[in-house]
């Protein structure tokens, strides 16, 4: 899959050159390598600092990014029926610790896990098997009520890929392989590093000296962080984030996963977490992907969907980089820069008879609302802004947003079929303020 780039202005990419190098002075990191998409092309990349080769092409190690391939292997199962999210963890496991634990619950981080295994620091540690990972925790580690609140484990993810490795057949990682790497064109995204590729390091906090960190195999725990990858490989999954893919997921089925499942009190409506992804406040909305750290790497990898735009960075430091952040920065600079420009508006076609007999002005009492045919939907706004929206499906209008998503619109008739009133799930709507025709509200109320 080639990659076209379309390039930002040169004073667009000085602006992100400048947050980059500021990132990397501050952030006291050995190297940095980054990259922002717009509308699914890389159109700006910079190395900055002591790169070990061409930025593009030199590996990092992108540790929780990984997370989301495996929540991407588990909502493939998902998506062929061979699984359910509400399917507990020892309907595939059997007697495992937290075996009473959902798949749901558990690509959310609200199944109340332990943050951590059992054992030595695993993420700088040689791990073992699952049979090992499963005898050293055996379920009596929970912290907090199953879907009590969202508490990050990597525990979970450990459980997920032995999950999709007993279903599929084979390793977690080549399941990686076959049904995320390869259809995508990934060959740089690897188990193991791979040259050219980065080192670890730890900065010491008073002389500044760069110490080598340990590049592990983490055994039954890869499927929480071990992989490494590159700018163009990440790129390219940053495009798979934004349209989905159909030898990998289709997209309604991947932004189905960025639908919000669990949250913490003390972040507020600032973050969350959906199936296997991170949420985070910013850009148009909400961005999409996940942060990452290992021992002596720190990663990013995020998507505004809305923009069709994303960041990719990587850095080799064991702290520094504010992964988030830095994410959100570059983003709001390119936007900044260079603005979003929206599709452009093209007349309607095909109208169906259903929308031509109810587009206009309708009453909720006394209040107006706008009714009208947009891109394939009914639209309905009350004093400009967009209160629901409706599709036409099999006949029936089905709510696709905000406060009537799912719920039907009826369009009720009088006896000769005419278009009478509107049933919004009660709501009843009608040509004329209070019409006295039509049930509740029925006419003006008494002493109006």
């Amino acid at each position: 899959m080639s990659l076209p780039v379309d390039p930002v202005a040169p004073v667009t990419a000085r602006r992100l050159l400048s947050r980059v190098a500021c990132a990397q002075v501050e952030g006291r990191l050995p190297s940095i390598a980054a990259g922002v998409i717009r509308d699914g092309s890389l159109v700006w990349s910079a190395g900055y600092g002591a790169v070990p080769g061409d930025h593009l092409d030199t590996q990092y190690k992108i540790g929780s990014i990984t997370k989301t391939m495996t929540a991407v292997l588990v909502l493939q199962l998902v998506d062929e029926g061979r699984l359910a999210l509400d399917d507990s963890v020892g309907s595939v496991l059997g007697e495992v610790g937290y075996a009473d634990r959902t798949i749901r619950a558990l690509l959310a981080h609200n199944a109340g896990l332990q943050a951590e295994p059992n054992g030595p620091w695993w993420e700088r540690s040689e791990g073992g098997s699952f049979a090992d990972l499963a005898a050293a925790n055996d379920g009596s580690g929970a912290v907090l009520p199953v879907g009590e609140q969202f508490h990050y484990t990597n525990l979970a993810y450990g459980l997920l890929g032995e999950v999709v490795a007993r279903l599929r057949g084979g390793t977690w990682w080549e399941n990686v392989q076959s049904r995320i790497l390869a259809p995508l064109g990934m060959s740089r995204t690897s188990y193991l590093a791979q040259a050219p590729h980065a080192q670890g390091t730890s900065i010491h906090p008073w002389t500044g000296e760069a110490i080598d960190e340990p590049h592990p195999d983490t055994g039954a725990m890869a499927p929480a962080g071990q992989l490494w990858s590159t700018v163009t490989d990440l790129t390219r999954y940053a495009q798979f984030l934004l349209d989905g893919h159909d030898e990998v997921l289709p997209k309604a089925a991947l932004e189905a996963a960025y639908i919000p499942q669990s949250g913490a009190l003390a972040s507020g409506l600032t973050s969350g977490h959906g199936l296997g992804f991170q949420l985070f406040a910013g850009g148009s909305g909400t961005l999409v992907g996940h942060t990452g750290s290992m021992p002596g790497f720190i990663a990013t990898c995020f998507v505004d969907r809305q923009r069709r735009t994303g960041v990719v960075a990587f850095a080799n430091a064991m702290s520094g980089m504010p992964a988030s952040s830095l994410a959100a920065d570059l983003l709001a600079e390119l936007e900044a820069s260079e603005p979003t420009v929206p599709a452009p508006w093209t007349p309607s076609a095909d109208v169906p008879d259903e929308a031509r007999e109810i587009v206009g002005t309708w009453y909720w009492g006394p209040t107006p609302h706008l009714l009208t045919w947009e891109s394939g939907e009914l639209v309905v706004r009350k004093s400009g802004a967009v209160t629901y929206r409706y599709r036409l499906d099999a006949g029936r209008w089905i709510g696709t947003a905000g406060y009537q998503l799912g719920e039907e619109l009826t369009v009720v008739r009088t006896p000769d079929g005419a278009v009478h009133y509107l049933d919004l799930a009660t709501f009843l709507f009608t040509r004329t303020p209070y019409d006295p025709s039509a049930p509740i509200p029925g006419g003006v109320p008494a002493g109006g």
